[in-house]
């Protein structure tokens, strides 16, 4: 279980996961695992009749996005964005991560009809960018890591309102209402969680996070929504142990499978010129659109707060960062499912858009990253070396 919680495993494991399926999906076996993943699998007695593909998407990614709004509470209230000024420097580096790669994925699409597909290029994987900073970026200084760490956190808030306020179509009220008294009754039971009767009650939460997990999903409302409300509904404490026990199961299971689903996209056989100008959008926008508005958005920062306490923060450090934040994956494969949904081949071509990007700008993060890590390794060589020399003296 230890390793499957390291950061470098995670991502490896992610990346073989997606490789694996956009590979199968190109092999005989494809169409069979396709027509799987769009058979319907209904429950009995219940308006609930997904896909395998949306059970994949819209249940399993609910327990992921449970666990990220749990890591987000905590960084909150005793973590790295626990005060406005810790917070302030690295959300206007994420807001303009967010609205250079908007602005470019909208360059490319502008006049084609797919401009809704902007914010897909907008989201960071923050388990695969901290994956490839801890393979890459042994001994980068504690302050560029925090900045990096924070700067992910904050992308995953604005991929989590994005998909809130853009991808809900014609919202049931009622049903979002139940919805809520469910977070509420989860959150009440929550404050039980550590007495007594602690099996019992953990039981009645895990049927109050399905029923309102249902309700999301019937409310028109995206159902992943429902594992954040939960996540920060929950008391603080109990929901960090929670997430320890998921840890593993969102690493080694959920976010490998929805990779391997997401991933299984027949490569296209058209020429480049052929293909849908969201292709391009995304292609260019994650890497170059991340590296552009993250770099910009932490210089801009620099000139925030008091002199003395703005971090110092290299270009090459704020190149690396941004590197980092073009690993879309997840959560992009996850939005251009949304952005496209009835609409196969752009969804499709979409994928391989994300997949090559973040790919490209994890080898980019890879070189920005391994160069940075040699630089402050010779540094403290050379310092180590004054220090005894100083001493010999």
């Amino acid at each position: 279980m230890s390793v499957i919680r390291s950061e470098r495993v995670a991502a490896l494991v992610l990346l073989v996961a997606a490789a694996i399926g956009l590979i199968v999906a190109n092999t005989p076996a494809g169409p069979g695992l396709m027509r799987l993943q769009d058979a319907h699998l209904a429950i009995p007695g219940t308006p609930l009749d997904l896909s395998v593909g949306h059970w994949i998407s819209d249940g399993l990614l609910a327990i992921f996005f449970f666990v990220v709004a749990v890591e987000l509470k905590n960084e909150f209230a005793v973590g790295q964005l626990n005060s406005v000024s810790k917070a302030v420097r690295p959300a206007i580096a994420a807001l303009g991560g967010v609205i250079v790669p908007a602005l470019i994925y909208v360059a490319f699409t502008s006049g084609s009809g797919y401009e809704s597909g902007w914010p897909i290029p907008t989201a960071t994987d923050i388990a695969f960018a901290l994956g490839v900073l801890a393979v890459f970026g042994k001994g980068i200084p504690s302050r560029l890591r925090i900045f990096i760490l924070a700067l992910a956190i904050l992308d995953d808030i604005v991929a989590i309102l994005i998909i809130a306020v853009f991808f809900t179509a014609d919202p049931n009220l009622l049903f979002i209402g139940l919805a809520a008294v469910g977070v509420a009754l989860f959150w009440l039971l929550s404050r039980s969680l550590g007495g007594r009767y602690r099996m019992p009650v953990g039981i009645l939460m895990g049927i109050v996070a399905l029923v309102t997990w249902s309700l999301t999903y019937l409310s028109g409302v995206h159902a992943t929504i429902a594992g954040v409300a939960l996540g920060l509904a929950m008391v603080r404490v109990p929901a960090m142990r929670v997430r320890h026990v998921l840890e593993p199961v969102t690493n080694g299971a959920i976010l490998p499978i929805f990779a391997f689903s997401a991933a299984l996209v027949a490569i296209p056989q058209v020429a480049p010129s052929e293909l849908a100008a969201p292709f391009w959008g995304i292609l260019v926008a994650l890497p170059v659109g991340k590296i552009i508005g993250i770099s910009l958005g932490g210089w801009l920062s620099s000139f925030v707060g008091p002199r003395e306490k703005r971090p110092h923060l290299t270009l090459h450090g704020l190149l690396a960062a941004g590197a980092l934040g073009g690993v879309g994956f997840t959560v992009s494969l996850l939005m251009n499912e949304l952005a496209f949904a009835g609409q196969e081949e752009v969804a499709d071509e979409g994928t391989l858009a994300v997949l090559l990007g973040s790919s490209i700008s994890i080898v980019i993060a890879a070189v920005l990253v391994s160069m940075l890590a040699a630089y402050y390794k010779r540094l403290r060589t050379l310092r180590e070396n004054a220090v005894d020399k100083l001493r010999a003296a």
